[in-house]
């Protein structure tokens, strides 16, 4: 058995995210293209004398117990398989936080694969993403990777075939979003501009890089607009750099742009850095 263990933990973008209504407990119901990117947060799990769950980072301000999703999901995994045992975990922190990103989620999904693995406890991937939906909506997603389809509150997962590979700016801006706030903000009638999910999985299907940019959308991104008006300036640049497409991941702020040419591409994201923007990563679509 494994005493050490290190896994990567990827960011998503969403291709396409619709909200199709509200449920009475206050969850929205969802329709999202999600995909993989190759920037990612490193995790590192150890298993240490006695039992009970450590946490640490290279962030000082990052909370390291309750609160932190990659803690709870060990805790989590312990009591549901029933392991009295110790293990310590240290999260390297690349992914930026509060940014639409699933950064949080992404770093719980990587603890339960990597506690399965660690213990050889054998639990299939539906069951780990039956215990990361307690976690938050966007941790089977996380487990599954890819391109996928989800749908429901998100816990509703569709594989797709592997999109065809961009290069992507990503740009998360000083100012971040509360999820929360912005669902709260949202309101769909009949002027909401809902995206082609549908069209978007058919160009998946086909590999066709125009059918994927030309059909990014996001009803969210309208909403964070008001609280971030700096989104707009940076997909402008985005497209001035021949961005073949740009759009606001999830609930925001953060930013992407497609691009087939990755001259361009790392055009963009040097002006982006010369521009101050600490924030700016240069990647691409992966598995």
């Amino acid at each position: 058995m494994e005493e050490r263990i290190e896994l990567e933990a990827h960011a998503k973008i969403n291709l396409a995210l619709d909200v199709i209504g509200e449920r009475p407990n206050g969850y929205h119901d969802v329709k999202m293209i999600m995909q993989s990117i190759k920037l990612c947060d490193r995790v590192t799990i150890e298993r240490t004398e006695g039992d009970g769950v450590s946490l640490t980072g290279n962030l000082s301000w990052l909370p390291c117990g309750k609160g932190n999703l990659a803690y709870d999901a060990a805790v989590l995994f312990m009591e549901r398989t029933g392991i009295r045992a110790g293990v310590s975990i240290y999260l390297e922190k690349h992914i930026p936080v509060a940014a639409g990103l699933a950064g949080g989620s992404t770093d719980a999904a990587a603890v339960l694969k990597g506690l399965n693995e660690l213990f050889e406890t054998g639990l299939s991937e539906e069951a780990l993403c039956e215990m990361g939906l307690s976690l938050g909506a966007d941790v089977p997603y996380c487990i599954m990777g890819g391109t996928a389809l989800a749908e429901g509150i998100g816990e509703q997962l569709t594989k797709l075939p592997n999109a065809p590979v961009f290069h992507v700016v990503l740009i998360k801006p000083e100012a971040s979003a509360s999820t929360k706030e912005i669902y709260g903000r949202l309101v769909l009638d009949g002027k909401t501009d809902h995206p082609d999910v549908n069209g978007m999985i058919r160009a998946i299907e086909e590999g066709d890089y125009l059918g994927i940019s030309s059909r990014l959308g996001n009803v969210l991104e309208p909403v964070t607009r008001e609280l971030c008006p700096e989104i707009v300036k940076i997909e402008q640049a985005m497209k001035s750099f021949g961005a073949e497409g740009t759009l606001m991941s999830g609930s925001g702020p953060s930013v992407f742009g497609l691009f087939t040419d990755s001259a361009r591409a790392t055009a963009a994201f040097m002006h982006f850095r010369v521009a101050g923007y600490r924030q700016a990563f240069l990647t691409e679509f992966t598995e």
